[in-house]
């Protein structure tokens, strides 16, 4: 089993990074591999939506690396995306790459477990971590859950690791990726109905 985690910092060896690893090295006792994949400093496109990934199944920007995330989380088993807190929200580039992630590709990681881990430096992490947590609740992913929400405090990596509350978050956050993972080794998802979209506006006729 192998967990994709996505660091939206651009910090790629900040404090979202000493998060993450931190669950990585827990999950590492269950067997179970992680692979950490780097938004870093590139420039991120919005989302335009044109509607050509729901026509080819992948974004038409190919250059920011969306496409090969996408790619990566189909055949991972479970998903954790890191954010730093910028004004009691997530990186915006990092909002960015998760609209185009998930637009028109959300069905092909229904059934996986996913979580979110936020730092910051004081405050605004229960707002940024209710931002994340709505792309998973919204594409039938299972939300892990762990002893707080998924946060750590602190300006450098050193300092959160001095979290030691922050710290404990992201290994019982491990254990239950694991749990989860382990519970629902070969189970299929359910089968879905297509989806009704219901339009507000009122429709006029003759």
């Amino acid at each position: 089993m192998k967990v994709l985690m996505l660091n939206g910092s651009p910090h790629e060896n900040g404090c979202v990074f000493t998060a993450l690893s931190e669950v990585a090295g827990e999950l590492e006792k269950y067997g179970i591999q992680s692979e950490i994949f780097q938004l870093g400093k590139k420039p991120v496109m919005g989302c335009i939506s044109c509607g050509a990934c729901f026509k080819t199944g992948k974004c038409f920007y190919g250059d920011d690396g969306v496409n090969e995330c996408a790619e990566k989380l189909r055949e991972a088993d479970a998903f954790i995306v890191g954010s730093p807190v910028y004004y009691a929200g997530p990186n915006g580039a990092l909002c960015a790459f998760l609209d185009r992630l998930f637009y028109g590709k959300s069905k092909n990681y229904a059934g996986k477990p996913a979580a979110c881990v936020v730092n910051c430096r004081r405050g605004g992490a229960s707002a940024a971590f209710d931002r994340l947590n709505k792309y998973f609740t919204i594409a039938n992913m299972p939300v892990i859950p762990s002893q707080y929400w998924n946060s750590t405090h602190g300006r450098t990596p050193e300092q959160v690791r001095r979290d030691l509350e922050g710290m404990q978050t992201m290994r019982t956050l491990a254990k239950n990726t694991a749990w989860m993972l382990q519970s629902l080794s070969g189970k299929p998802h359910p089968e879905y109905d297509k989806q009704i979209y219901t339009d507000f506006i009122p429709r006029i006729t003759d």
